[in-house]
């Protein structure tokens, strides 16, 4: 391919609306142009990306015994109301109506797709287990597109679904997912991606991981702990807290605090601990705005996630309005209403003396003792685990916060979906029963917006050669120079034949700050440079994106030099 017919644009300066070095570096590459919110046109070098992760997506599916299908990106209604899910997911997925006034949406995930395709097939037990995968087109309306890739709202996404007899075959099948996605990020030169514990959240299941890439420009937060190996989302994260400063016992009392509508306000008014404090954040059930408190240590800030685990529906920050049962900014759980739902989080176990709302304006309690004061309380994990904290697999004080971009997730679902969608098949005993599912998500814009995102500096990305657009970039420095041109010619011609992708820059209207300029930008893991300066001592200069590589290399040498540069980095990836 030669650089003056490729069909992209690049910048010096980047975009405005970037907000980490991905998006400014794809749009300032030429890879992607933005169309709408959230919605990007792929132009030629990012596309030859994708379809290389795609590749290597499709070899190891296939190696675990995956068949490729293809769903179609609409679905009438009825397939995601028999599933249950039409009305329980919120705005993200898009509903409307066809000419006849049929419902139907636009495919974000395609769990009920999988069913209705083969619950009709695998009517019996010999036809098990078996695994489906696409790689397709999806659409799911985000509240707030960022980044670029890495939050959109259309997207191109492998997800596979696997269906098995028993719990035992699944989780045989989940680990052999769980390897191959190892294999995945390895050859796609992140292997230093990691695993944590997750949150099924709206795909349902009681077992999943997400795949992440540490990064400060990840928008996950991840716990991870410095002495063992345990790892999680924070929204799955459990929280262990343990109050060794219990404080000493005292009376109930109910004290004026003017004023005093937060709990930093509430304690510095009355000179206490914010450790000993209650703090009350609510939330409105969306069904029917009912209202739902939880209390958390005045310290701690709530998982909306556990809360909506625990809650079993959809909520959102509560609006209070004056004929509501609860009082903004003096709310405790001595006294509540009994019109409102409230969970108490483990991080107020074991204080003997805490300060809340007293559910009056204007009032707080000093001495509130759970275990004494109310009837029954039952503590449950609805906070968020903070920098420092107890790991829960190995017990030490040694929990650390990161960021992370997910670039891929797995699900042991269950029943869910071939239950609500009534698929069975017959046992060995003559049995009806309902298939156990697996299913398995790669994003493949986002992985390779996530890549660049960990391999970049500030002149462009630095793909590996894997994936990379191109494997060689050749510079043809003066192609007016008839001597200069005759030998980049010739290499060009010589490397397509022994199988290199190169992009060769040829143009005469550039100078050579813009062309390397250039290069960075397509980010090829080898440069060739071919100048009048370097024919004067019969070499050609070979350099890796990296900077690992900077060699002077003798013309009837370069082909097997390159070639065998080329070698060296695959087996460095794959190996």
């Amino acid at each position: 391919m030669k650089l003056k017919n490729l069909v992209s644009q690049r910048f010096k300066e980047n975009p405005s609306d970037a907000q980490i070095a991905s998006h400014a570096l794809m749009v300032r590459g030429g890879y992607m142009k933005y169309v709408g919110n959230g919605i990007f046109s792929e132009y030629p070098i990012l596309r030859r990306i994708t379809s290389k992760i795609e590749k290597i997506i499709r070899e190891e599916m296939n190696a675990i015994d995956g068949q490729e299908v293809l769903f179609p990106v609409v679905m009438p209604a009825d397939l995601w109301e028999e599933s249950g899910r039409y009305n329980s997911i919120g705005r993200e997925l898009v509903r409307f109506e066809d000419r006849n006034r049929s419902k139907h949406v636009l495919g974000m995930t395609h769990e009920e797709a999988a069913v209705q395709l083969v619950r009709e097939y695998a009517s019996s037990y010999q036809q098990y287990p078996f695994m489906i995968y696409q790689i397709q087109r999806k659409f799911r309306d985000e509240a707030r597109p960022r980044a670029g890739m890495i939050r959109v709202r259309e997207f191109t996404m492998k997800d596979a679904y696997s269906f098995h007899t028993s719990q035992e075959d699944l989780e045989d099948y989940y680990q052999k997912c769980y390897d191959a996605y190892n294999r995945i990020f390895k050859r796609a030169g992140i292997p230093e991606v990691v695993t944590v514990k997750s949150d099924s959240g709206m795909m349902g299941g009681s077992v999943s991981h997400e795949y992440m890439l540490l990064t400060a420009a990840g928008e996950d937060t991840i716990v991870l702990c410095k002495e063992c190996d345990y790892r999680s989302n924070m929204e799955a994260a459990e929280n262990t807290v343990i109050n060794e400063n219990a404080g000493e016992m005292e009376e109930l009392a109910c004290v004026e605090t003017p004023e005093c509508k937060t709990i930093e306000a509430v304690c510095e008014f009355l000179h206490k601990d914010i450790l000993a404090s209650c703090k009350a954040v609510v939330y409105q059930k969306n069904m029917d705005d009912a209202y739902v408190v939880a209390f958390v240590r005045g310290d701690y800030e709530v998982n909306e996630t556990k809360l909506r685990n625990l809650v079993g529906e959809e909520i959102h920050p509560a609006d209070i309005t004056e004929d509501a049962p609860i009082v903004a900014g003096y709310i405790g759980p001595y006294g509540i209403s009994d019109k409102v739902t409230y969970y108490v989080d483990l991080s107020l176990k074991g204080i003997n003396s805490l300060v809340a709302g007293a559910n009056k304006e204007g009032y707080h309690y000093t001495g509130l003792n759970l275990e004494r004061d109310l009837d029954k309380v039952e503590y449950v994990d609805i906070a968020k685990v903070q920098e420092g904290g107890i790991c829960p697999c190995c017990g030490k004080p040694s929990l650390a916060i990161s960021r992370g971009i997910e670039v891929g997730n797995i699900f042991q679902l269950g029943t869910k979906y071939t239950r609500s969608m009534k698929m069975q098949y017959m046992d060995k005993d003559n049995k009806l029963q309902y298939p156990i599912m697996g299913c398995y998500g790669i994003g493949v814009g986002r992985l390779a917006a996530s890549i660049c995102e960990a391999k970049h500096d500030d002149y462009g990305p630095i793909w590996p050669i894997t994936i990379a657009p191109w494997e060689v970039h050749l510079c043809c420095m003066r192609p007016d120079n008839e001597d200069v041109r005759k030998v980049a010619d010739g290499l060009y011609e010589d490397l397509q034949k022994q199988g290199v992708e190169v992009i060769y820059d040829d143009r005469t209207s550039v100078r050579a700050g813009e062309m390397f300029a250039d290069a960075d930008l397509i980010g090829a893991p080898i440069r060739v440079v071919v100048s009048p300066r370097n024919l004067k001592n019969n070499v050609v200069e070979v350099t890796t994106r990296d900077k690992s590589v900077k060699e002077s290399v003798a013309l009837d040498q370069a082909l097997e030099f390159i070639t065998g540069l080329k070698k060296q980095m695959i087996e460095a990836i794959e190996n």
